[in-house]
C-alpha cells in the first residue's frame, strides 16, 4: 500500500504527534522506504540515477536489485567510477519530507523513539509532542575513511561534563556525545574508501550492521540504528593502504562492481556533461568533434598503457579536466589575437598535459620516462589509433609508393619544406599554413567529405600529426610551436630550436 506524500501546505498544518496520526502518515525503516519509492520509480518508468552513463545495463539494475532487497551496499571500483555520485543519488529515492521529534539530536522517529530525549518527549507529551519536518537532503551523511578516524567520529564517545553536570553514570545513555552515524539515524550513511579504516574501527561498525547496539568505552547499549550504509572502495587500496576486514565485508550484503564506459561514445557524453566551461568560453570556442573524439581516444589508450598502473585506473576526471583546459588553451589564444571566435586544434593538446600527468599513476618504466614524455606518448598513441579509423594505413603502402595516397604530401617536405604552427598563431595564419601543404586539403575532401567550413582544416591538421605517428614525416613538438619536416632529415638534424628533442623522437616514432 502507497504511503500518503503531503504538500507544503499539508506539512504546514502537521506539527504535534496526535495531528501526525491523524493525517494517516505511516513510518517505515529507511530500507524499506527506499525500497517503496524505487517500485514507484520503476512502474512510473523514471531514472532515480539520472546523470549516470554507462552503467544502465550493468551497475544501476545491481543497485535496485539491492535496494529491493534492503540490502547495505559495497561499490568496488577504480578512481573516477562515479561511486559517490551513485550513493549521494539515492536520496532521490527517500521521501521529500520526514517527520521527527522537535529537538531530537538523532531525527528521532515519533512512532518509534530511539534516544532518551524522544522516549521522554513521548511519554510526557503524549500527542502534544511537538515535530518538525526534516527534507531529504538532511538525510545524508557521509565521510571520506582516514587512518586518523576514531570510534567517537563515527558513534560517539562519552561526555565527562555532562556526566558530572547530571550525576550520571557512564553507562547511562544520556552522557552520551552521539557521533555521525547515530546522527545518521532513518537515513544513508557513505563511508568513502572505507579500506582506509583502522581494522579497530571497522570491528565497531559490526554490531551496528548485524546486532543494532553500540559499545564505546566498554559500555554497550541496545541502540538499533535505522540506516541505509553505502561503502566505496578502490580495489588497489587493498594492498596499498589496508583492507576490509573479513566479517564487516561479510555483514555487507551485496557488493557491486564499478567499471569505465566500455565505449568511446559512453566516455564522450560523460566528459560532454561534466565539463564545465565557461559560459563565454563556450560562445567563443567551438570544439571540432575530431578534438572530442581524440580527448576520449587518450584516455582509452592510458587505460592500456605499458607505463600506466592499470589498477590505479585512469579516472573520467582526466578528460573533464583535458577538456575544459582545451577550451581555456583556445580561448587565451583568441584573446591574444583579438579574435571574437576561434575552435580548438590539435596543436592546443600541448596544453592538457598539466590535466594527464596529475591523473595517471606510472608503473616504473613510466616513472623513467617521466610524466610529461607519457603523456606526450599517450597523446601520439592516440593520434596514431584514431588516424586509422579515418584515413587509409600507411603501412600498406610502403613498398606500393607510386600508389600511396601521402605521396606528394611525403614529397613536399623531403623536399626540405617545412612547417610551423605556433601555439598562438592567430586563425587567418593557422589556415594559410595549412594550405600551403600540397594535396592535404584534397585528401581530407575525399575521406572526410562532410567535413567543411573551419572543420576542414582541424582535420588538415590532424593528417599531419597521423602521418607523423606513422613515421611518414617528423614532428618536434617544442615550447612555443610544433614543427613537421622531413622524416629523414629530421632524425640527424633538427636546428637550433630542437636541440634536446632526441628523446622526443624517440618517443614518438
Amino acid at each position: 500500500m502507497p504511503r500518503k506524500q503531503f504538500s507544503r501546505d499539508e506539512l504546514a498544518a502537521i506539527s504535534t504527534f496526535g495531528a501526525l496520526k491523524a493525517s494517516g502518515y505511516r513510518s517505515v525503516p529507511v530500507k524499506e522506504e527506499l525500497r517503496e519509492n524505487l517500485i514507484s520509480h520503476l512502474k512510473a518508468g523514471r531514472n532515480p540515477f539520472e546523470g549516470i552513463l554507462g552503467y544502465e545495463h550493468s551497475v544501476i539494475p545491481e543497485i535496485e536489485r539491492a535496494i529491493l532487497s534492503r540490502h547495505n551496499i559495497l561499490l568496488l571500483g577504480l578512481r573516477g567510477q562515479a561511486k559517490t555520485r551513485i550513493a549521494r543519488l539515492m536520496l532521490n529515492l527517500l521521501d521529500e519530507y520526514m517527520p521527527v521529534i522537535s529537538g531530537s539530536e538523532i531525527h528521532d522517529d515519533p512512532f518509534r523513539p530511539l534516544s532518551y530525549f524522544g522516549r521522554m518527549q513521548v511519554a510526557s507529551l503524549g500527542d502534544d509532542t511537538p515535530i518538525d519536518w526534516v527534507h531529504r537532503s538532511e538525510r545524508f551523511g557521509e565521510k571520506l575513511a582516514t587512518p586518523d578516524v576514531s570510534v567517537a567520529d563515527l558513534i560517539g564517545d562519552i561526555d565527562p561534563i555532562k556526566a558530572a553536570a547530571q550525576k550520571l553514570s557512564y553507562s547511562d545513555e544520556r552522557v552520551l556525545h552521539f557521533g555521525l552515524i547515530p546522527r545518521c539515524h532513518r537515513s544513508i550513511f557513505v563511508i568513502n574508501e572505507l579500506p582506509d579504516l583502522q581494522a579497530r574501527i571497522q570491528v565497531a561498525l559490526f554490531n551496528i550492521l548485524q546486532e543494532g547496539d553500540i559499545q564505546i568505552r566498554g559500555f554497550k547499549l541496545r541502540f538499533p540504528l535505522d540506516i541505509q550504509f553505502v561503502f566505496t572502495a578502490n580495489p588497489e587500496d587493498y594492498t596499498n593502504r589496508g583492507s576490509i576486514v573479513t566479517p564487516l565485508k561479510d555483514r555487507i550484503e551485496s557488493q557491486i562492481l564499478t567499471h569505465y564506459p566500455k565505449t568511446a561514445a559512453i566516455s564522450k557524453a560523460i566528459t560532454a556533461q561534466e565539463a564545465h566551461p565557461a559560459p563565454e568560453q563556450k560562445q567563443m570556442v567551438k570544439v571540432p568533434e575530431l578534438a572530442a573524439d581524440l580527448l576520449e581516444q587518450i584516455a582509452l589508450v592510458a587505460r592500456d598503457s605499458e607505463y600506466v598502473d592499470e589498477k590505479s585506473g585512469v579516472s573520467a576526471r582526466l578528460t573533464i579536466a583535458a577538456m575544459e583546459t582545451l577550451y581555456s588553451a583556445a580561448e587565451r589564444r583568441a584573446l591574444l589575437n583579438d579574435e571574437a571566435h576561434t575552435q580548438v586544434r590539435i596543436s592546443d593538446f600541448h596544453a592538457i598535459l598539466p590535466a594527464i600527468t596529475g591523473k595517471i599513476e606510472l608503473v616504473y618504466e613510466g616513472e623513467q620516462e617521466g610524466s610529461v614524455q607519457v603523456s606526450r606518448h599517450l597523446l601520439d598513441k592516440a593520434v596514431r589509433q584514431l588516424f586509422l579509423v579515418h584515413f587509409p594505413d600507411p603501412s600498406r603502402y610502403k613498398k606500393l609508393q607510386g600508389e600511396s595516397p601521402y605521396k606528394l604530401i611525403v614529397r613536399w617536405f623531403e623536399e626540405g619544406n617545412t612547417l610551423d604552427i605556433p601555439v598562438d598563431q592567430p586563425d587567418d595564419a593557422y589556415r594559410a599554413t595549412l594550405d600551403n601543404v600540397p594535396q592535404l586539403r584534397k585528401l581530407v575532401n575525399r575521406m572526410i567529405p562532410s567535413a567543411g567550413g573551419n572543420e576542414v582544416y582541424t582535420w588538415m591538421e590532424f593528417v599531419l600529426h597521423g602521418m607523423a605517428a606513422h613515421s611518414l614525416i617528423s614532428k618536434f613538438p617544442l615550447d612555443v610551436k610544433v614543427r613537421f619536416g622531413d622524416i629523414t632529415s629530421g632524425m640527424f638534424s633538427a636546428g637550433e630550436d630542437e636541440e634536446g628533442q632526441d628523446d622526443l623522437r624517440e618517443l614518438f616514432n
